[in-house]
This record gives structure tokens, sequence and C-alpha cells, in this order.
């Protein structure tokens, strides 16, 4: 267990302790959810933790752009 204090602006330090054990890195986003007795602070997830998820379909990136764009003017239409 790690005590913190909350700093003015309403900001804490992580010890480093548990930075380096979650890999956390200046920049990284956590999300905080409150709880009955407190909150629970996890590692957000970035779109880079989503690479290989989906299967491949055989589109470069630059047609799925331009399928996402004909998609999206349809809806605007």
């Amino acid at each position: 267990m790690f005590v913190v204090k909350i700093l003015p602006k309403g900001q804490i330090t992580l010890p480093k302790g548990v930075r380096e054990s979650l890999h956390l890195h200046v920049g990284d986003t956590l999300v905080v959810d409150e709880t009955k007795g407190g909150i629970v602070m996890r590692k957000g997830k970035t779109i880079l933790d989503f690479v290989g998820v989906l299967p491949n379909i055989g589109l470069s990136i630059e047609e799925m752009r331009e399928r996402a764009v004909k998609e999206a003017s349809k809806d605007n239409a």
C-alpha cells in the first residue's frame, strides 16, 4: 500500500515502484473508477493494445481510409 497526497491542482505523484511495475511513462493514461470504498486506478489502453485483435481484411490503410470516408458521406447524405 502507498500513501500519496493531493496537491493544490488535484495532482498526485505515483510512487516510482508503482510506475515501474505497471510500466507507466510520461503521457500514459490512467482510468480512475469510483467504488463504494474509494477509487481504483488502472492503466488505460491505447490503440496499440488492440493491434492484431481484428483479422486482416486485405486492405491497405489508404483503402480503409477511402472506405471510411465513403461510408461517412453516406451517413451525412
